[in-house]
């Protein structure tokens, strides 16, 4: 575990992350609840700008949520290298609306010297199960240092 970066995270529990350096993520804007060392849990409402022409979150947009979980936990567990994202495995499996409150959540299954593998899921505030992902991050040749982290 890469302790500085975790120490950055875990001082941020309880805010929205909305001003780190994945524009995306900033534009989620969902919350950090908690981070540990081998996983993280955020949460998030459905807005208009996230749905689809019928009013449901967007796939694509729950496709984000999920990756971008996966890459937060995937930072803090990573301690020299940047790792990206070798492929995102989602199985949608009910709808949310409008304003629906999710709880995002991400564990890391198994910690390689060159492939990290994750699960990551998004249920409703009811506990229904939303989505959830499978996904492997690989090694590359960039340092964290090199991006200023």
């Amino acid at each position: 575990m890469n302790q500085r970066i975790y120490s950055i995270f875990k001082a941020q529990e309880g805010q929205v992350i909305d001003n780190g350096p994945s524009k995306a993520a900033n534009w989620l804007a969902l919350k950090l609840l908690r981070i540990g060392d081998s996983n993280v849990t955020m949460e998030g409402r459905v807005r208009e700008d996230m749905c689809n022409p019928v009013g449901i979150l967007h796939g694509g947009i729950a496709s984000l949520m999920l990756d971008e979980i996966i890459g937060i936990g995937n930072i803090v567990m990573t301690e020299e290298y940047v790792m990206s994202s070798v492929n995102l495995n989602v199985d949608f499996l009910s709808s949310a609306n409008i304003g629906e409150r999710l709880i995002i959540s991400a564990k890391l299954i198994r910690l390689g010297a060159n492939l990290n593998h994750w699960e990551a899921k998004i249920e409703k505030e009811s506990g229904k199960l939303v989505a959830k992902a499978s996904s492997n991050m690989s090694k590359t040749h960039i340092k964290l240092s090199d991006l200023g982290l």
